[in-house]
């Protein structure tokens, strides 16, 4: 079974280092393990401290957003032909010899995607600006009701593990970061999810935090795609919810003027202008029903078309042989790669055999023009 690191960088040569040489070889069950720094465009040593270390390096160039980093480190792994990718941060915030720990769920069967909590157990809160903590069980309250009242008690943490199985469902859109989008996509599609306590440096030991650096960009930024999120997985409940809202609020102002009508010498002054809005609430209410619906009829469409995408990517990744396939460099592909991005990606055959019980060859084909078939 094979373990692939990825660790996102951005100017942390006074860390990196430590963080790469800290994962562990030794685990039970797993028997190859591979790091992969994403060089998020640093200015500084952090490439050759991170290679001296002993791990891959990828470089991007920077300016694409956690997400987009996250994105390709899973794409990277994948292609590596990983059993299980843990993603854990570069600043040292995160003890790497964890990781042990953090994947047993996974390597005992009971969960497809686990995340290192920090508030779960008190013991092992991590001592943090009371803003940030509160603002972190803000958005976990969010996340819980979103994917309908479950009991997650952080959403936030950057260290965390998937199984294979796990990466192959995922299809992240945010650009900012990916954290708890990744809450809301994968508990969507039914995968187990579960959490480890695990202690925590609350405050960078160097530097500062591009992501939690100023609470205001982080909500500002991280509302969006909990949004967006909702709105694609959940269209029922997104429109359905506000189309409740305004209907319920027009049919109130309408039951109050009648019923002023009534007790008051049928006389509606002086909230006549309430029959208007509560006629256009009602009327908007009624419209967004109706918008609902047909979000929902799209939201089943797009579950079919993920699926499809799931299938296509164990078509590509699924064959081991892929880790010994030659890659291109990252240059050559779209800055910022998406999982479902898989048409960009070399295009796996297999060679017809001769009847031999020997597996097929498996060659590799990097296209120069954008490839419309997994043929």
């Amino acid at each position: 079974m094979k373990l692939v690191v990825i660790i996102p960088a951005l100017n942390e040569a006074k860390t990196i280092a430590q963080v790469v040489r800290g994962v562990p070889r030794n685990i039970d069950r797993i028997t190859e393990t591979e790091v992969i720094v994403l060089n998020d465009g640093s200015t500084d040593r952090t490439v050759v401290e991170a290679e001296s270390a002993g791990a891959l390096v990828v470089t991007l160039k920077g300016g694409g957003g956690l997400g987009t980093v996250f994105r390709t480190g899973i794409e990277r792994a994948m292609r590596r032909g990983a059993d299980i990718i843990v993603n854990i941060d570069g600043d040292g915030q995160f003890d790497p010899a964890d990781i042990r720990l953090l994947i047993q769920p996974l390597l005992k069967d009971e969960a497809d995607f686990v995340t290192c909590s920090r508030f779960a157990d008190p013991a092992l809160r991590p001592t943090m600006p009371k803003v940030k903590y509160y603002g972190n069980l803000a958005v976990t309250g969010m996340i819980n009701w979103v994917c309908g009242g479950t009991h997650f008690t952080d959403v936030s943490c950057g260290f965390r593990a998937f199984t294979r199985e796990s990466a192959y469902r995922m299809t992240l859109f945010g650009r900012f970061t990916y954290t708890q989008e990744c809450f809301i996509d994968l508990f969507s599609k039914g995968v187990r999810i579960a959490e480890v306590p695990l202690k925590v440096r609350g405050v960078r030991e160097f530097g500062k935090s591009r992501i939690a650096g100023s609470v205001w960009k982080y909500a500002v930024n991280s509302l969006p795609i909990i949004v967006r999120a909702m709105r694609d997985i959940q269209p029922l409940k997104f429109f359905g919810g506000i189309a409740m809202l305004l209907f319920l609020l027009g049919a109130a102002m309408e039951g109050f003027v009648g019923s002023w009508y009534l007790f008051h010498s049928h006389k509606t002054s002086p909230f006549t202008s309430l029959i208007t809005i509560g006629g256009v609430l009602v009327t908007l209410g009624f419209l967004l029903g109706v918008l609902a619906l047909l979000a929902d009829m799209l939201g089943r469409h797009r579950r079919i078309s993920e699926e499809l995408l799931y299938l296509a990517r164990r078509r590509i990744y699924s064959n081991r042989r892929t880790a010994g396939v030659s890659l291109p460099p990252l240059a050559e592909t779209p800055q910022g790669l998406t999982l479902h991005d898989s048409w960009s990606l070399p295009v796996m055959r297999e060679t017809p055999g001769d009847g031999q019980i020997d597996p097929p060859v498996v060659t590799a084909a990097v296209p120069k023009t954008r490839v419309t078939s997994l043929d």
